[in-house]
């Protein structure tokens, strides 16, 4: 903190357990350390610590990383990452934490944000964090995480899920996608855009994890679902009929509806309803239009109509939402 303004950057620590895939490691470093204030200071400060003195620390690869801090500094931490790991040993196998890993994990302070990537979500259901919540994991996990926790709502299909306090992500690079979500929960959608930008990633994915599931690959010569999309995406202030997205592709409304949710991962109406949530933020956030100005552009109709469909994604109303980012970043 800094004794002049009283300014500290929220601690985010990477808890590295052997086995890990160096690749999830890196997701929290890239995607908070780039967050800068207006003024130029850096909103997360990102450490990374071992559950043993520091020393070693196997990957998957064929290298080891050298870890500089011991568990004692997650007592320090805002948020807590558990990247994934291959040698989980009995908290795979049992569902049981390790002693060394239970000691580890007891610095962590209440009311610590909770984050897992992948099979990082078993070190927190492990140590009984996710009891009674929904979590996600990676596809060809679920059903194994499912059966040795079942007081746990498992999720095959999302990418990640935000259940306040504790978040867990699917596999991989949906670790980006949750860290991504953090920083527009925490400072807003320009941010995450702007991170989202300089890591040459998409900002917010469609869908889950169902379009990456194994299965027959559609015929090429037969058409996709993009150009309605795109059509959809120009006219979101415009009342959209299923009927009018499949006619940009000339198909039925059956095979596009099919067609839509195996490259989308979701049905065209949650499609949409997505997409004009994300509008609305934006012009929340930016801009100075009235409640019921930003429920038109964004096609909601009525602000009623957007405070519903805020509220069940968001979990706050309009009003509350632009008073929380448009009164300058949270520190």
């Amino acid at each position: 903190m800094s004794p002049e303004t009283g300014f500290r950057p929220h601690r985010v620590v990477v808890l590295a357990l052997d086995g890990l895939l160096p690749f999830e490691l890196g997701i929290p470093h890239r995607i908070f350390g780039r967050p800068k204030d207006a003024e130029g200071r850096q909103l997360y400060e990102v450490v990374t610590c071992s559950i043993r003195p520091p020393g070693p620390v196997r990957t998957d690869a064929d290298f080891s990383v050298l870890i500089e801090h011991g568990p004692e500094v997650l007592a320090t931490a805002d948020t807590v990452v558990v990247p994934a790991s291959y040698e989980l040993g009995p908290v795979y196998e049992e569902g049981v934490l390790t002693p060394e890993l239970a000691v580890a994990l007891a610095h962590i302070r209440p009311g610590t944000r909770l984050t897992a990537i992948c099979t990082g979500g078993y070190v927190l259901a492990a140590a009984g964090c996710l009891d009674g919540r929904r979590a996600a994991t990676h596809w060809a996990h679920a059903e194994h995480f499912q059966r040795l926790f079942p007081k746990i709502d498992v999720d095959a299909d999302v990418l990640f899920i935000d259940d306040g306090d504790v978040l867990t992500s699917a596999g991989v690079a949906a670790g980006i996608d949750l860290c991504l979500h953090i920083v527009r929960s925490d400072h807003g959608t320009a941010l995450a855009n702007d991170v989202a930008r300089s890591t040459v990633v998409p900002p917010h994915r469609d869908g889950g994890q169902a379009q990456y599931i194994h299965r027959p690959v559609p015929d090429p010569q037969l058409s996709t679902t993009a150009a309605a999309r795109a059509w959809a995406l120009s006219r979101l202030h415009e009342p959209i009929q299923l009927r009018d997205m499949a006619e940009q592709e000339a198909m039925s409304v059956r095979t596009f509806t099919r067609r839509f949710r195996e490259e989308a991962g979701v049905s065209p109406g949650q499609w949409l309803a997505q997409q004009r949530v994300e509008r609305a933020r934006h012009l929340l956030e930016s801009t100075d239009l009235s409640v019921d100005q930003v429920a038109q552009d964004a096609g909601f109709g009525t602000a009623q109509s957007m405070r519903q469909h805020l509220q069940a994604a968001l979990g706050v109303t309009p009003t509350t939402y632009r008073r929380t980012f448009r009164s300058g970043l949270r520190t």
